[in-house]
């Protein structure tokens, strides 16, 4: 068994395709059935169904897990002896929201790769509620996002603070509110978060604290789908502060204040306790723990 046979097998669960694992592994298909082949000859199981579409047995399955957990730890061996050099350098991968990724990341990104251009990063975005638990299983190295929910296995720290603002088209009947109450929110048509967003959660919380039943027209899965049903006036929506930066400035949307939701919310960096910090992610925390507030939270 090699690391390159274990390569081939990522790639094939993840193309479903011989002929597309070839391709993104500069290898031509024939190479990689004899690298497959040799790894069930091997261990005498057969690890793919080599059926249309191809897929893995439920033997293929559990050697994935193993081998999954081979090839971090072999990137973990290079990314160490790779820190010998005493240069930043390596891959992070990042793990944040899509109005985190859309409005703070490209700042944050540009000064940094400018700084330390052997640093690559890749970002996954996914709903909040989903960073914790990814930083929690190695999928992501750095987690960006609400700091609201804990785990004993992850270590945090707070960059800045966020609100959750009720905003509407500049036309809304709301618009011209100097100030509402949760109350008279009670018949407004709402374009809503997905259940599985940290703002949906807290807007949930809010309504039933009040015994109010919202009336909600469309969820939708990011905070940049729901803007845009605003601005198109089919609703008003509770959102992230700092996702409508651009929208107030070019007059799109309009905030409404709303009392009962004047909380700040934690914003901050999340790691795995315990696990190997590289060069590249102890310097980019470093950084990320040393910009001031208004780096995040100012407009561009």
């Amino acid at each position: 068994m090699n690391i390159s046979q274990l390569e081939t097998l990522l790639m094939i669960s993840r193309t479903l395709s011989f002929r597309k694992a070839g391709e993104l592994l500069n290898l031509t298909q024939p190479a990689v059935s004899a690298q497959i082949k040799s790894l069930e000859d091997e261990f005498k199981a057969v690890l793919v169904d080599r059926n249309h579409p191809v897929t893995l047995t439920d033997r293929g399955k559990v050697f994935l897990e193993h081998a999954e957990r081979i090839l971090r730890i072999v990137e973990e061996l290079k990314q160490k002896l790779s820190d010998l050099d005493q240069v930043p350098q390596g891959h992070i991968v990042l793990g944040t929201t899509t109005s985190i990724a859309i409005q703070i990341l490209p700042r944050v990104l540009s000064y940094f790769q400018d700084q330390y251009p052997l640093i690559k990063t890749t970002i996954l975005s996914m709903p909040s509620l989903q960073v914790l638990a990814n930083v929690e299983n190695g999928t992501v190295d750095i987690g960006i996002g609400y700091l609201t929910d804990r785990s004993p296995q992850v270590e945090t720290s707070v960059l800045y603070y966020d609100t959750f603002e009720l905003v509407t088209a500049p036309n809304h009947p709301l618009a011209l509110a100097s100030s509402v109450n949760v109350g008279m929110l009670k018949d407004v048509p709402f374009i809503m978060l997905s259940p599985d967003t940290l703002g949906r959660r807290f807007v949930d919380r809010i309504f039933r604290d009040y015994q109010i039943e919202p009336n909600i027209m469309m969820e939708l899965s990011s905070s940049e789908e729901v803007k845009r049903m605003v601005e198109m006036g089919l609703g008003a929506a509770i959102v992230s502060k700092l996702s409508i930066t651009g929208e107030l400035k070019r007059g799109t949307l309009k905030i409404v204040p709303v009392r009962e939701l004047e909380v700040s919310h934690p914003v901050g960096v999340m790691t795995k306790s315990g696990r190997y910090v590289s060069s590249a992610m102890r310097q980019f925390l470093s950084d990320l723990k040393g910009m001031p507030e208004d780096q995040f939270t100012g407009s561009e």
